[in-house]
């Protein structure tokens, strides 16, 4: 093996990114949000499903317990992403976002019937993996299949639907967890069927989405990737009664198959043709997943330490919290793809930096109610939510095909590391509620974070709104096509 991979055919012309760019938008790209997107969905609901821990008293387990049980499911994730990252790479798309989601099938159904502490976990774990590999997977699956001009507010907006799933799971806990409803032993054993049923619907839906013609050309099956795309636009032409306009020749890449790529080769991409990139990917994970953990996971502890409330009350302020985290995407998704990835991620990351700061000083002064306190949380993540989504949506277009997968996983297992420590630290700030100077510069230290993060991304950032793939990043396999290849170029034309 050479240090670029195994060479495994001649090279040859390829119009498929061009010619999937160029589609309108069809029910053919609906199929895609709702077959793929469920993964956000699905995690949002196990998250939140799990966090109320309804299974601990009828399982007799230790708060302890309980808190390993997301640490296990954490890990699950990360080990999930980066296994079936690279199989995803290796083996394709298609083959992947079938098979992670039904890991995650078994894992969290399995999960349900659940007799004590080593069986839940075992099959936590299990659903983690699933769920994981579905980040690295699906990403990569999504921005393949979807045209270049709605790719960027699509990306973002399926990101953001996490907080549906969320919002489902809180809602399904307040009736299932009602002993009036169902006993306690049962309840919270139906909150873990949820996921699988949404999932057994979906996964016949994903039967019918094709493999990434993008993944194909660049596998040296460019006549099954030629053969996928020439079906799409059949479908699309019906659809719309007009037939589609040719794509120009000039258009066509030269592309030289790889059947593998080294670890040494994708460490010279992250670390010398990509740094700077590397870096923004880095940074707006990291960022984001540790703003987000920290609030998210002691929201609930804020609100009873500092305000006085119930915890049986939190659960209803947390709903404002993840309808502002799901809007957010929603309604700024497209100006990622009209004013820009560099504006946007900057602006997002600088207004829920400042918003958290000011939120800062006023819960330092004593100068808010828990009503307000949510409501700050509200906007700053209304905007948050968005660069945060934005954040898969970077690390996916700014690194070559054949390392696409990988690359998610790499850059997601980092931020879980950073994400998993964030609770630890505020936790620590939040202490017994006795003071809250400590909490205070938390959340300056979580704003000036943020900031940072934006900065970062304004700096050395790619402008790859409206831009095919291949536009943005040069494939490993592509030796034609005109196609941007490290970072001292693309600093090089921003100069110019």
């Amino acid at each position: 093996m050479s240090s670029t991979g195994a060479v495994r055919d001649q090279p040859t012309r390829s119009l498929v990114p061009a010619r999937m760019d160029r589609l309108p938008w069809t029910r053919f790209h609906w199929s895609i949000v709702v077959g793929l997107g469920i993964s956000w969905v699905l995690d949002g609901l196990e998250i939140q499903i799990v966090s109320n821990a309804g299974f601990q008293k009828p399982l007799g387990l230790s708060t302890q317990q309980v808190a390993d049980l997301g640490t296990i499911y954490l890990f699950g994730q990360v080990i999930g992403a980066l296994v079936f990252g690279r199989l995803s790479d290796r083996l394709g798309r298609r083959k992947l976002f079938l098979l992670t989601l039904a890991i995650y099938l078994v894992g969290s159904g399995i999960a349900g019937f659940a007799p004590d502490f080593a069986f839940l976990a075992v099959f936590r774990f299990v659903a983690g993996l699933g769920i994981g590999g579905e980040y690295a997977a699906i990403n990569s699956a999504i921005d393949e299949l979807i045209p270049s001009r709605f790719r960027g507010h699509v990306d973002i907006a399926i990101n953001g639907t996490y907080w549906g799933g969320a919002a489902i799971g809180a809602a399904a806990n307040i009736y299932l967890l009602n002993t009036a409803n169902f006993s306690e032993n049962v309840g919270w054993r139906i909150g873990f069927f949820i996921g699988p049923v949404l999932g057994i619907l979906i996964i016949f839906l994903r039967r019918h989405i094709p493999e990434s013609p993008r993944w194909l050309m660049t596998h040296g099956r460019e006549q099954e990737a030629d053969d996928t795309v020439t079906r799409i636009e059949a479908e699309v032409e019906r659809e719309s009664g007009h037939p589609l306009e040719r794509v120009d020749e000039s258009k066509a890449m030269d592309v030289t198959p790889l059947d593998r790529v080294g670890f040494r080769t994708i460490v010279g991409v992250l670390f010398r043709q990509y740094p700077t990139r590397t870096l923004v990917g880095a940074t707006m994970m990291i960022t984001q997943s540790f703003l987000y953990n920290a609030i998210f996971f002691t929201y609930a502890l804020v609100l009873t330490n500092f305000y006085g409330l119930q915890t049986s009350q939190t659960s209803i302020y947390f709903f404002p919290f993840a309808i502002g985290n799901l809007l957010g995407p929603l309604v700024l998704g497209r100006l990622f793809d009209t004013w820009g990835r560099r504006q946007m991620i900057f602006l997002t990351y600088l207004v829920s930096g400042i918003v958290l700061a000011v939120s800062a000083f006023m819960f330092q002064a004593d100068a808010i109610s828990a009503t307000w306190q949510t409501v700050f949380w509200c906007v700053s993540f209304f905007f948050a939510s968005a660069g945060a989504s934005s954040a898969y949506l970077t690390v996916s277009e700014i690194f070559p095909l054949e390392l696409r997968s990988q690359a998610i996983s790499y850059f997601f297992a980092l931020a879980q590391i950073f994400g998993a420590v964030a609770p630890l630290i505020y936790g620590a700030f939040i202490g017994d509620g006795s003071s809250r100077t400590p909490l205070f510069w938390g959340y300056l230290m979580g704003a000036a974070i943020m900031v940072l993060g934006g900065v970062i991304a304004l700096i050395f950032g790619v402008d790859a709104a409206r831009k095919g793939l291949e536009s943005v990043t040069q494939p490993l396999s592509v030796v034609g096509g005109g196609a941007r290849t490290s970072d001292r170029a693309d600093r090089a034309r921003a100069r110019r």
